[in-house]
């Protein structure tokens, strides 16, 4: 008896070692993959901060508050949350309009729009439309990403050469002569050399120290070597406290403004984490939960505004670092935040120095990096919709307005698509009067039709019933004059909307006024509750109502 006991006893204890070994190999890999995306995010939470106007350290705490609460209630394992080119660049011109609406208060407006993007976010979880965020057009998608890229090089042009940011992407290039005339060369050399260094840092090394911190600390090294007293601006000081509790405040005569900005927070955000998403299951073979990544996102940005830090959204870099480094869970995520914040405690007064020219240098190689150049390089392959599709957007999100750019971009694709749609759909619905035979009918049923020489017109509805088929029911309807019965078959109909419905109740009710007998056959349960409600039966006699077509034509016989 005792053997096996002291089998068991033995395989428990080799199950725990298991455990436990698992453990701390996961507990190394979340621990490096933190660590590895704390040094990739640092340098671009500091860019991200001084372009968006709200100054480095909001950058800085905005990596740290989103980067730990979507760790924490998200629905991605090894994602990495924090501020990202397109968050920045929305939040800069957020920041700007707000500012010029309400200057006493603008910037406290600023923050409660992230706040209020971020209860959009967990309602659109709460909601469980996770799903449908990313089913935006690809054309949209590429032309509003490469819009974003050549936003942000546009818009470092400025502190590339030494100046101030000086705005939007239509004031800096109408400002361009006087910025080369005045240029700074000192900021100029260390931008380039930064930017330089982006771009050329070699491979092998970056799995130690990766290419944009080794840019910040290359330019910052460069400026403080040889150009010691220089006048070029620099990212200034950074508190070593906690940011204080901003409450939010809302002014009722922007409550526009306040709404739809947050919507464009939100849904950015949003389309933006779940796109990582899918990058960090295709990467480590697992499946998100959309809906809760929504939820972690909302809850980082509402805690992230409430603080007064920049708005974040699942970046695609960081992540990817991180399963690459080892991460496998929400520690490696937290991790990368705890360390962010140790860094912004302990050591403020180490970067104080950063010039903006060499945030300038990163931030261009970022915008270069967002620019979709693989869909570029086949654009003119591609059909003409899909080409002005994508530089339609992405030229309004350059020039006009981000919010326009989406909007306009995804509802041009949508009307095309239900177009589309409905053509195929129309080719799935047929009308006959015996005189064109069709192959869905029976042999009997052509015959019949045929024998009623033209009086008898038969309309079978196939597949889903959008409104864009149902404006068009009329039309082929009245195509047919000699028809003194109509028969309307739903047996191969899928789905009938609402507007599908009303299109068919009027078809009967002219019928019916004209004194044309109308049957309707093949109801399923869910067409019958949808036509009661619209009280549709009160115009077709219950003896109309039938099974199927044959019982109709028999009917109209007698």
């Amino acid at each position: 008896m005792r053997a096996p006991r002291t089998k068991r006893a033995y395989a428990q204890v080799l199950v725990c070692f298991k455990r436990v070994a698992r453990f701390m190999e996961n507990l190394k890999g979340n621990l490096y993959g933190g660590i590895t995306a704390a040094v990739v995010a640092l340098p671009l939470a500091l860019a991200f901060g001084v372009a968006s106007g709200a100054g480095a350290a909001a950058g800085l705490y905005g990596a740290i508050f989103t980067g730990l609460f979507a760790a924490l209630f998200g629905g991605t394992k090894t994602q990495v949350t924090g501020p990202t080119g397109p968050m920045s660049v929305v939040m800069a011109t957020v920041i700007t309009s707000f500012i010029a609406l309400s200057p006493e208060n603008g910037l406290a407006l600023a923050f409660t729009v992230v706040m209020l993007g971020g209860l959009f976010q967990i309602a659109m979880g709460l909601l469980k439309i996770g799903k449908y965020i990313i089913l935006v057009p690809y054309p949209v998608i590429s032309g509003f990403m490469s819009g974003i890229g050549f936003l942000i090089i546009i818009i470092q042009i400025a502190p590339f050469l030494g100046h101030p940011i000086t705005g939007n992407s239509v004031e800096t290039i109408a400002a361009l002569p006087q910025l080369l005339g005045t240029l700074n060369t000192t900021a100029l050399i260390i931008a380039a050399v930064t930017l330089a260094l982006t771009f050329f840092w070699p491979k092998s090394l970056s799995t130690y120290l990766p290419a944009p911190l080794a840019a910040l600390i290359g330019g910052t090294v460069l400026m403080l070597m040889v150009f010691p007293d220089s006048n070029i601006i620099r990212i200034g000081e950074i508190p070593s406290t906690l940011p204080s509790l901003q409450l939010p405040i809302w002014d009722l005569s922007l409550t526009k403004d306040l709404i739809t900005s947050a919507l464009l927070l939100a849904l950015l955000g949003a389309i933006d984490s779940l796109m990582t998403s899918l990058v960090a299951d295709n990467m480590t073979g697992t499946k998100h939960n959309s809906d809760r990544e929504l939820i972690g996102q909302g809850i980082g940005n509402m805690i992230s505004g409430a603080f007064g830090a920049l708005p974040g959204a699942g970046a695609t870099m960081r992540t990817a670092i991180n399963i690459k480094a080892g991460g496998t869970s929400q520690a490696s995520g937290a991790i990368h935040a705890i360390i962010l914040l140790i860094i912004a405690l302990g050591a403020g007064g180490l970067v104080e120095n950063i010039p903006e020219a060499v945030l300038a240098g990163i931030l261009i190689k970022v915008g270069v990096d967002i620019i979709d150049w693989d869909y570029i390089k086949r654009l003119f392959r591609l059909p003409l919709f899909s080409q002005a599709l994508m530089l339609g957007v992405m030229l309004a999100t350059v020039f006009v307005d981000l919010m326009i750019a989406v909007g306009v971009g995804v509802f041009i694709a949508n009307l095309v698509t239900i177009d589309r749609l409905t053509s195929l759909q129309l080719d799935g619905l047929f009308l006959t009067d015996g005189t064109n035979k069709s192959s869905k009918l029976t042999a009997a049923a052509n015959k019949a039709l045929a024998g009623f020489e033209e009086k008898v017109l038969l309309l079978n509805l196939a597949g889903p019933m959008s409104f864009g088929v149902a404006h068009d029911l009329k039309s082929r309807v009245r195509e047919f004059t000699a028809y003194k019965t109509l028969i309307i078959d739903f047996s191969d109909a899928a789905i009938v909307g609402i507007t599908s419905a009303l299109v068919i109740e009027d078809i009967i009710r002219i019928e019916v006024e004209k004194g044309t007998p109308v049957f309707l056959t093949g109801l399923d349960d869910h067409i019958r509750k949808s036509f009661a409600r619209l009280e549709i039966f009160a115009l077709v006699p219950e003896t109309h109502i039938l099974p199927g077509y044959e019982d109709a034509i028999s009917a109209s016989q007698g």
